[in-house]
């Protein structure tokens, strides 16, 4: 979309048809004669015919600089910042099981990839299942054995997406594990902290009678676990972090993913072997974890039943109101520079093709 940063500019090209009949009446003479009856049937020169394109010429130039006054701008629209919404951290098992096989949409994917997949549909919109989460707050904790911030809480979610792209299973068998507790722990104090600095900035910018990104508020905080095992690794049991869930106001909705034996595929030096995959997901201990924190558990045994819990999460944690972030690109030079070039051209014109004379 086009629009100006100083409109009422734009009223100045009122004047243009006015400053284009006084600049016509008021051609001065090339030579001044007490009579011009004796010269007045002689027929005009081309050049003499042409001459109100000089003044047309100018008026065109007047008006091209008046519009790049208004300085035009095209606005993009980047996001949509909710004044009201949710804090959404990802919290994604990253471990060795997460290789297993999962069926997706005619292809054979890792469990991994395919939470990947049905994770940048829920944030970016697929058209289809999902609308997309602009506005919100959502970050993305990784974990194994040890859990990792891959990205903050963020409104907008281009940088958030290459992430989740990004995300590898681990591959040093040393760093391999199942940190459960750990990871809800550290994306509880993500949110929490998340809180606390908008709250903070909001005061701040209150006190000085500023408004803008202070606006936000955080209407719920939201911890989505998608995980295949059970907690091996890590200093806090998950149960504990769910307390801290609970105690910061911060819901757990955790998805159990796969079922049964399953493979892998993986290659090794003889080329690509199928191995099985031990399934070993803690569902008793997943369930209490999001109760405890007024969220739910549920299982996907597949791509699709994923992708409808998504989908019940989707609705049930909705953003109430929105606002456009727009990004605006200068475009003054796209009328600056044609009117450079026509008074430059309409001047040149003047003193050679069209000169007076005297």
């Amino acid at each position: 979309m086009v629009s100006f940063y100083w409109p009422w500019m734009l009223l100045l090209l009122l004047a243009v048809p006015v400053l284009g009949w006084v600049m016509a009446r008021r051609s001065p003479a090339a030579v001044r004669f007490s009579s011009i009856g004796l010269v007045k049937g002689c027929p005009l020169s081309w050049r003499v015919k042409l001459r109100p394109v000089l003044i047309a010429a100018r008026l065109v130039c007047i008006s091209l600089i008046i519009v790049a006054l208004a300085r035009p701008r095209k606005g993009t629209v980047i996001s949509e910042l909710s004044k009201e919404g949710i804090a959404i951290e990802a919290v994604i098992d990253r471990s060795g099981s997460m290789r297993a096989e999962m069926a997706y949409e005619g292809r054979k994917l890792s469990r991994l990839e395919v939470v990947k997949e049905v994770l940048t549909a829920f944030i970016k919109g697929d058209g289809k299942r999902f609308t997309g989460r602009d506005g919100d707050l959502i970050g993305l904790v990784t974990f194994a054995r040890y859990a990792d911030t891959v990205c903050p809480l963020v409104h907008t979610h281009d940088a958030l997406v290459q992430f989740i792209r990004q995300t590898k299973n681990v591959e040093v068998q040393s760093e391999d594990g199942t940190s459960i507790g750990d990871a809800v722990a550290l994306a509880a104090a993500r949110l929490k902290k998340a809180e606390e600095q908008i709250t903070a900035r909001q005061v701040k910018m209150g006190l000085a009678g500023q408004a803008g990104a202070a606006d936000f508020h955080i209407r719920s905080k939201v911890i989505l676990l998608l995980t295949d095992g059970r907690n091996n690794a890590g200093r806090y049991h998950p149960l504990a972090a769910a307390d801290l869930a609970q105690r910061w106001g911060i819901k757990i909705y955790a998805i159990g993913i796969g079922s049964g034996q399953a493979f892998a595929t993986i290659q090794t030096l003889a080329g690509t072997m199928r191995i099985p995959v031990s399934a070993d997901l803690d569902e008793e201990l997943l369930k209490a974890m999001a109760e405890r924190t007024g969220g739910f558990y549920a299982r996907a045994d597949d791509a699709q039943g994923l992708i409808q819990i998504v989908q019940r999460i989707n609705q049930m944690e909705k953003t109430a109101v929105k606002t456009q972030v727009v990004q605006y690109a200068e475009a003054f030079h796209w009328w600056a520079w044609p009117a450079l070039a026509l008074l430059v051209a309409e001047v040149l014109a003047g003193c050679t093709v069209f000169r007076k004379a005297p």
